[in-house]
């Protein structure tokens, strides 16, 4: 465990950014004629600012992010970036979207596979003419800088964020972040560890059970592996997101992995929740002391969505798992395809209609 335990409230992922409950949502401004982007004032989120001599009708100035009242659509990507290397070029490995109900204290909290077919649309920026790819593409695609070797990791997600939004029917995304594993690492740590059930034997491709590297040979992994056993489990930083990484060998891939990832988020928030902790100065902190590994892009600030998500609890949170398979060509795999029902969750989000969608479809609902 990391030096002295910051507790502090995340909801992360995506919907990106991380998407606080009490806690750290990193804003992405999708559009300026939005209320819920507009910008308020530059007084500080941790206090209320009163008049220097208040008159005895005086009161606190709202504080900032009291305007944001919803509903919300925000997005988690989990990138395998490294942002040391100036010209890597991201895939979003992760796709978590958070929705949150007008008075935001209910939301959904639903996956997109990785590998999902989709049209990503022509982006000037890189340079992109468009096509049908997996979804995980966009991202890179997007980031390319013409003629340069560097790359924008906020191009790409700009690029994903609208084939999303295409794909979706969602008009707009109001906040978003890109975190890397090692991002996650730093932040499950600093919350002293998570408590989650692990709902199925999970053995891992990256690490060794203690914790270290696995050797890579030729293009697969050997060695002792770490083994996460089905029940109640406390895992520190580097178990956590090693549990939530794992795909291969899972009966049903990154489905499995998915929900996974759904289940970590629960257990950040719920831990960091139980802290009761909502001091904006430690939240900022947080994000500074993620540094690198976290990527945010524009907009109003992440305690401006901590404070307007500050009741949103975990048991208020529904996670929707959402279905497909495999499509391919000639035998070649080109990627997965929703099922029907997961498609019209999708458009019961974009509509409006989700509580009603989910009581007739109660199967999409994950229990655990």
């Amino acid at each position: 465990m990391r030096n002295s335990k910051i507790t502090w409230a995340v909801v992360i992922g995506a919907v990106v950014a991380l998407l606080a409950g009490i806690g750290v949502a990193v804003a992405v401004n999708r559009g300026s004629d939005s209320t819920d982007a507009a910008p308020v004032g530059s007084a500080p989120a941790s206090a209320p600012v009163l008049e220097s001599t208040p008159s005895p009708s005086a009161s606190p100035a709202p504080s900032p992010g009291a305007d944001i009242t919803g509903p919300l659509d925000l997005l988690l990507v989990g990138v395998d970036t490294r942002i040391t290397i100036s010209d890597w070029e991201s895939h979003s490995d992760t796709i978590m979207l958070l929705h949150v109900d007008t008075g935001l204290k209910s939301a959904y909290l639903y996956s997109l596979p990785r590998d999902l077919r989709v049209v990503i649309p022509a982006f000037k920026k890189s340079g992109f003419a468009g096509g049908r790819h997996k979804i995980t593409e966009a991202m890179a695609y997007g980031s390319r800088l013409p003629g340069k070797k560097t790359k924008n990791i906020q191009n790409g997600y700009e690029l994903l964020a609208k084939t999303i939004g295409n794909y979706t029917g969602i008009k707009t995304i109001q906040a978003g972040a890109i975190l890397n594993f090692g991002g996650l690492d730093k932040l499950v740590d600093k919350l002293g560890g998570i408590d989650l059930t692990v709902d199925q034997k999970v053995k891992s491709r990256h690490r060794t059970p203690d914790g270290k590297a696995r050797k890579l040979v030729g293009h697969d992994y050997v060695g002792p592996q770490a083994v996460y056993l089905p029940g109640k489990r406390h895992l520190t930083g580097w178990q956590a997101i090693d549990y939530a990484r794992q795909r291969y060998g899972l009966p049903n891939g990154d489905y499995d992995r998915t929900r996974h990832q759904r289940q970590l988020v629960k257990a950040i928030l719920t831990k960091a929740l139980s802290e009761q902790l909502t001091d904006a100065t430690k939240l900022e902190a947080v994000i500074t002391a993620l540094g690198k590994t976290l990527v945010t892009v524009g907009g109003r600030r992440p305690v401006e969505y901590a404070y307007a998500l500050r009741d949103l609890a975990p048991a208020k949170v529904t996670m929707v798992h959402l279905d497909g398979s495999g499509v391919g060509s000639g035998g070649g795999y080109l990627g997965e395809q929703l099922n029907t029902e997961a498609r019209g969750f999708l458009n019961a989000v974009a509509k409006g209609k989700i509580p009603a969608y989910l009581k007739a479809h109660p199967k999409l609902v994950n229990k655990g």
